[in-house]
């Protein structure tokens, strides 16, 4: 029972990536509130985007708000996060989180999180 997450890589500034966090043993459904958290060296883990149960209303930090959306597919219990017009700044390894009946931002680690993928932008 684990997040996976994928879509990680190397990209210039301005650049996009799009994230997955898959669920494996267990099903990701409108009950789990999930997020996408990152932390860069040196800094702490942070959550910038996260989307509650149920009524899958969204958060996302100051830092990316209106550059990144999170998305879910419960049939394939899958999450995303697409980012666009990435900056320096932005590099740093990403997690998911679920939490279940979670309305805001699971509390970290969540009841599920998954390992990370590196995001680096870079010229």
């Amino acid at each position: 029972v684990q997040l996976v997450e994928s879509g990680g890589g190397l990209v210039q500034p301005g650049g996009s990536l799009r994230l997955s966090c898959a669920a494996s043993g267990f099903s990701l459904d409108y009950y789990y509130g999930v997020g996408w958290f990152r932390q860069a060296p040196g800094k702490e883990r942070e959550a910038v985007s996260c989307m509650s149960s149920v009524d899958d209303s969204t958060y996302y930090s100051d830092s990316v708000k209106g550059r990144f959306t999170i998305s879910r597919d419960n049939a394939k219990s899958t999450v995303y996060l697409q980012m666009n017009s990435l900056k320096f700044e932005d590099s740093a390894v990403y997690y998911c989180a679920a939490e279940a009946y979670s309305h805001n931002c699971p509390q970290w680690p969540g009841d599920y999180w998954g390992q990370g993928t590196q995001v680096t932008v870079s010229s």
